[in-house]
């Protein structure tokens, strides 16, 4: 009996598409989160993970409990030196990725942290060709420069106003290289765990770091009201066990450079949240970018890298 694998593939990528864009549009509402947070920009990192963790976990036990029932074996933790390896090194470079992130959110607008922390898909783009072996086509490169210049007009004229802002623009640009070596990591950690694994351990990794940074760097640990642990909650309830997990999901099913044009999603709907919410400027010049953003990913799509 024949069977169209191909067929196959294109309507598992079909469906992971979506479920990427929505992690992506969970994780924009993160700067707003940030923004909003009482406590220091690292240690808020810290309580998205601590907050995640216990969700993660749940649904880890809910994931082996199903796999039980229909008699598969799915790893419930790393075990071997390699897995291990590959978990710390999600769980690392997220830590590394929060914490330069949410102290950019600080210095600059919530559109350009975003923005150039998602400069990432450069960075995703040649690791993907040298560690996965993925072929990069010319269209593709047209789609990724088509949304990397549209993300870039979607922060307008906030180039150089200032000192403190264009060292926020360059942690957001750091950013974008822990970035590109989380989406790397987790593409390969989801080849040998669930969705909720991947998330869990790796979470327990950028948690445990997160806090030491934050416990060196800042004095307030301790939200100071209801409201200020409300929206850590809803930081790692929306962002984090919604948001990033989605896109962990898409990364298992997707080419790891696609993936990360298609969440430049993120810096447009991070702008058009952050006028509606911070009252952050939002013109016809930054529409015009969000619609180069949304043909560049939809040429990217139309190109994505497959293995070779």
């Amino acid at each position: 009996m024949n069977t169209d694998h191909s067929g196959i593939i294109k309507k598992t990528k079909t469906f992971a598409l979506p479920v990427l864009f929505v992690g992506a549009i969970g994780i924009a509402f993160a700067p707003i989160f940030v923004r909003l947070s009482e406590v220091g920009p690292v240690t808020t990192a810290f309580y998205r993970l601590l907050f995640a963790v216990p969700m993660l976990w749940i649904w880890t036990q809910i994931d082996i409990s199903t796999a039980a029932r229909k008699h598969r074996d799915k790893p419930k933790a790393p075990r071997s030196r390699y897995e291990w390896k590959w978990v710390c090194l999600a769980g690392l470079f997220f830590a590394g990725d929060l914490a330069v992130w949410h102290w950019s959110i600080v210095f600059t607008t919530v559109a350009n942290a975003t923005l150039f922390a998602n400069f990432a898909p450069i960075f995703v783009t040649f690791g993907a060709w040298l560690l996965f072996k993925e072929r990069i086509t010319l269209m593709f490169i047209i789609g990724l420069f088509f949304a990397l210049g549209g993300a870039a007009l979607l922060i307008g004229i906030s180039f150089g106003l200032g000192q403190q802002q264009v060292l926020g623009d360059a942690l957001g640009l750091l950013t974008a290289v822990f970035y590109a070596g989380y989406i790397l990591s987790i593409k390969q950690v989801r080849t040998m765990f669930s969705t909720s694994v991947t998330m869990m351990w790796s979470g327990i990794i950028t948690s445990i770091a997160l806090f030491i940074i934050a416990f060196l760097s800042e004095d307030q640990l301790l939200a100071s009201s209801l409201y200020g642990w409300s929206i850590l909650i809803g930081l790692a309830f929306v962002s984090h066990t919604g948001g990033q997990a989605m896109i962990a999901y898409a990364l298992a099913h997707l080419p790891a450079s696609f993936a990360s044009v298609a969440l430049l999603l993120q810096p447009a709907t991070a702008a058009l949240l952050a006028w509606i919410i911070l009252n952050e400027t939002l013109g016809m010049l930054q529409g015009f970018g969000g619609l180069l953003v949304l043909i560049g990913i939809f040429l990217a799509w139309r190109a994505a890298p497959i293995k070779k």
